[in-house]
This record gives structure tokens, C-alpha cells and sequence, in this order.
């Protein structure tokens, strides 16, 4: 598509190329590229009259949940770390002129690389050289981002600077207390857990930037194994880096790993670090007291049980058509969670 008078999905092209003209660096007409994936915000790349690509992002159509897509926290984020190093696609221009689009949408520069997403697609990209310096650089960039106060950077309103873990147990066990009965699955466990992780609560240290959902499958990966940028920060805030931390631990699958996961994960892959390698370059780079990991893994463990039990409750419901969805594997899903949580926390 190259027309500025095109159809696109979401955009009224005249309208938002005239806005960029006026107040981006993109010159417009602009050639719109739809770009899959960005947790369903649509999401296109544009290649300007200079030849220059840029990405354009908004959330979906449709009737949204109030916090649901805030591409405004995304772009606030992104401006802030960008001047300071952090590798993030350059911000060009936020927008939320309802006479331009019916959504608010920002613009950001296009950066190289790809995010990995299976073994499939990452093994004949990266070789064994180029996935040994994957795990280093990973953690050099998270290292970098809990290093910084959110204050010096203009991010110290993003969100509370206490409790985090806290409020995120409150949070998810409410979910599955809700969802029990549409899911019709309950577990003694996962009630018990939830117990243990509240009365064993870790003093939090000074807040941080944490990205929330840092793995290989938000970050862009150049054909050397160095992380280019970070994508999505849609639910970036303040709070705990060594939640952030084993969260990422727990979404890098080794081969020894026991469930089906390690057959397509990229990180499975011959050449990449261990979870043991990142925990130890992490130390390192922060010299963080990492004698408690075993909690915040437990923890993002017990989160997310929670999260695939809200979803699997919604199928249940007739909410989200089953259609060659595979229920078996995401109750099983569901289980592993939950036993992941109990060895994380020596049960």
C-alpha cells in the first residue's frame, strides 16, 4: 500500500500523514506495512518520501478496559529511556487529537533485528557464536534499566514506588478466586502459595523501572546476539528489579527443562547461556543480593498460573471461541505453574 488515500485498519491516512508532516520528522506520503504481533494494538511500519521507516502504533478498535493498551505509558517510557541509553526504538511524536484519529497513537523510529520467538525461526539466524553473546547483552540491558531512578529520568509518577509484589498477589489471587468456579478448577496448592508468598513478603528496595514482560520475544535481536531495542512497554511501571528479574529467569527455557517448552524455545537452542550464567552476570552488573531469587521465581511462577487460569476460565465461558485452541495443554500449563512455584520455593 502506497497511496495516501488508502484504507487502512484503524487510520484515517490523510488525516494522520498530515498531522506527522506538521509535527514529526516523517515526510509523508508514507507507505503502510502491517506489522502482526504488539499484544493485538495495531501496529503498522512506514517508509516515509526520504526512505526512512518509522512504526506506528495504536490500540485495537473496538471498546477497550480503561488501562487496557495505554499507548501514552509506551511512548512516555521510550522518551524517557531513550536519552539515557537504554536500547529503545527513538520516540517521534505522540498524538491524542480525536480529530485526527479515534484512538491515541504514537510514533516511533523502526529498529533492526527480530525478535525470537521459536527455535525454528532463531536457529538458522543466529549462530552458535551469535547466541553465546545473546544472554550478556540481555542482561547488560536490564542491568542498565534497574540502574537508573525513575526521578533523573522524569519517570517518578509512572506508578507507586511500594509494594509491589504486594499489590501484584493481591491482584492475581483475586483473579483466580474469580475465575474458579468458570473454570471449574480449583487447586489447594495454589491457595497455600499464595499464603507463603504473602507472609514471607521481602522488603521492597528503591523502585525501578521494571518492564514487566522482558524475554527474547520482546527485544530485538541483531544478527550478532547484542539486543537492539526493547519493545512493548505497555505495562512498564515502578517496582521490584528482582521481580522483573525472575520474571525474565523464568521465561529463558533450558533444554533440561521438563516440559514441552524446551522443543521450541529459542533460548533451548545449543550455544545460549544458562539460567545460571544470566543470574550470575546479573549479580555482576548490579551486585544485587539475589539470596532470595528463589521467592520472586516463585512468585512469577504463582502469577502466572493465575493468568493462564483467568484465560482458561474465559474459554470455559464461551468468552473466546476454543477453535483450534489446545485446552489440555493450557490447563497442563496451569499445573506446571503451580509445582514450578512450590520447587522455587522448596516445598
Amino acid at each position: 500500500m502506497s497511496e495516501a488515500d488508502q484504507t487502512v485498519a484503524g487510520f484515517d491516512v490523510p488525516e494522520v500523514e498530515a498531522w506527522m508532516a506538521a509535527n514529526t520528522r516523517v515526510q509523508p506520503p508514507c507507505t503502510w506495512t502491517r506489522l502482526e504481533g504488539g499484544h493485538s494494538n495495531l501496529t503498522y511500519e512506514l517508509t516515509d518520501a526520504a526512505g526512512d521507516s518509522f512504526v506506528i502504533r495504536r490500540p485495537p478498535e473496538g471498546e477497550l478496559l480503561p488501562k487496557a493498551h495505554d499507548m501514552w505509558r509506551e511512548f512516555r517510557i521510550i522518551d524517557a529511556l531513550h536519552p539515557v541509553g537504554v536500547p529503545v526504538a527513538e520516540p517521534i511524536g505522540y498524538c491524542d487529537d480525536r480529530d485526527v484519529c479515534d484512538k491515541h497513537f504514537y510514533v516511533m523510529g523502526k529498529v533492526g533485528g527480530e525478535a525470537l520467538y521459536t527455535a525454528e525461526q532463531t536457529a538458522p539466524r543466529l549462530d552458535t557464536a551469535a547466541r553465546g553473546r545473546v544472554g550478556a547483552s540481555f542482561v547488560d540491558v536490564l542491568a542498565h534499566l534497574h540502574a537508573i531512578d525513575p526521578a533523573e529520568v522524569g519517570l517518578a509518577e509512572l506508578g507507586r514506588h511500594d509494594g509491589y509484589v504486594a499489590r501484584q498477589l493481591k491482584t492475581w489471587y483475586g483473579s483466580w478466586t474469580m475465575s474458579a468456579e468458570h473454570a471449574d478448577y480449583d487447586d489447594d496448592r495454589l491457595h497455600a502459595l499464595h499464603d507463603r508468598l504473602q507472609a514471607d513478603l521481602p522488603e521492597q528496595g528503591p523502585a525501578r523501572v521494571v518492564h514487566g514482560d522482558y524475554g527474547v520475544h520482546n527485544v530485538m535481536v541483531d544478527d550478532e546476539g547484542n539486543v537492539a531495542a526493547v519493545l512493548d512497554w505497555e505495562i512498564g511501571t515502578l517496582g521490584d528489579p528482582l521481580a522483573d528479574f525472575a520474571y525474565a529467569l523464568n521465561a529463558w527455557i533450558e533444554p533440561s527443562d521438563a516440559d514441552n517448552a524446551a522443543e521450541v524455545s529459542p533460548t533451548a537452542l545449543p550455544g545460549f547461556a544458562s539460567r545460571d550464567d544470566l543470574i550470575e552476570h546479573y549479580a555482576e552488573r548490579t551486585g544485587a543480593d539475589l539470596s532470595n531469587l528463589g521467592y520472586y521465581r516463585a512468585f512469577n511462577s504463582f502469577k502466572t498460573a493465575c493468568i493462564l487460569h483467568g484465560v482458561y476460565a474465559r474459554y470455559k465461558l464461551g468468552m473466546k471461541s476454543t477453535d483450534g485452541v489446545d485446552m489440555e495443554g493450557l490447563f497442563n500449563r496451569i499445573v506446571q505453574s503451580i509445582e514450578l512455584a512450590e520447587q522455587h520455593l522448596g516445598s
